[in-house]
């Protein structure tokens, strides 16, 4: 496990579109919130370039990664956007220069794949949180969103507890273990691969958008199957933005598939987390150990920065 170092007012911090053209109206609105926070911007070079559904080519994406990694003057890196990508590029990314250089690594959803490969090849404690793009420069950026990346400043411990949203025992019991995972596509996307997750002793976070129940289904009977619920030391629930059935007339709801695949598990498991695409959207760091409580209904941090 590599702790990132913490940020200071005056860093510089890079921003990168590793995987689908970020909305730039939204993403130039963004900007003034990391002034605010007493931080420089540097952009990636190809953050605005467009091939189809790619913010770029997989080469364009590769040097803005590999360069604010290897930019001795960049101290972290926030992602501007998801959507699709980060799935080709991991397999050509160069893992010394990330070992070499280790720094804060933001976002989710897409880039929950780059926060997979990152940890499993070098131990870098990366961050799921919101993104500039997608989140930061949009009208409904949520108050406690915002103070979330104030953990980068400031290596304290981060308590989820029920001020924040109400949650739901699946099964009891407490765990500690790194966590690790994010959005439940992308997770599933990396069976088979070099990059396939490991959860043998970690808490396992799944969140998604869009994806119907029957959708939900097939992806964790997929985990199932490849023993990664089973390994895990304990399940954290996030957000499911819009499962709703949608092209079917006939479907079982989200909870009934949770807990048809979570219920039976000897670990706990808890939902109701706003951890996702959702606001607010609570950032956590992911590979440092958390604590995992359904007695308490508590997910608490180490400091993801030294």
């Amino acid at each position: 496990m590599v702790l990132p170092k913490r940020l200071h007012k005056g860093d510089t911090i890079g921003v990168v579109a590793p995987a689908s053209p970020p909305n730039i109206e939204q993403l130039d609105r963004s900007l003034p919130f990391l002034e605010e926070l007493g931080l420089k911007v540097k952009m990636g070079k190809h953050v605005r370039k467009v091939d189809g559904y790619l913010a770029g080519t997989n080469e364009a994406r590769l040097e803005d990664l590999h360069e604010m990694f290897a930019d001795p003057d960049v101290k972290g890196i926030i992602c501007a956007g998801g959507g699709y990508g980060t799935g080709r590029i991991a397999d050509q990314i160069d893992y010394n220069v990330i070992k070499n250089n280790p720094k804060i690594f933001w976002g989710y959803s897409d880039i929950t794949f780059l926060h997979t490969a990152f940890f499993q090849r070098t131990g870098l404690v990366t961050f799921h949180g919101p993104m500039l793009a997608s989140d930061v420069g949009k009208e409904n950026f949520h108050e406690l969103s915002k103070k979330m990346f104030q953990q980068l400043f400031d290596p304290k411990e981060l308590h989820y507890t029920e001020d924040i949203s109400p949650l739901s025992v699946v099964n009891e019991g407490e765990a500690v273990g790194p966590l690790v995972g994010g959005n439940l596509t992308l997770i599933r996307s990396t069976i088979g691969t070099p990059f396939e997750i490991d959860t043998v002793g970690k808490l396992l976070l799944i969140e998604d958008i869009d994806e119907e129940p029957y959708c939900v289904d097939g992806m964790l009977n997929q985990l199932a199957m490849a023993g990664k619920l089973e390994d895990a030391a304990g399940i954290v629930v996030g957000d499911f933005k819009n499962a709703v059935p949608k092209r079917r007339k006939s479907s079982q709801t989200l909870d009934e598939v949770l807990n048809y695949y979570l219920k039976e598990l000897k670990i706990p498991v808890v939902k109701g987390f706003k951890i996702g695409h959702c606001q607010p959207h609570f950032a956590v760091p992911l590979g440092i150990p958390a604590k995992l409580s359904s007695r308490s209904k508590t997910l608490t941090f180490f400091p993801g920065v030294q």
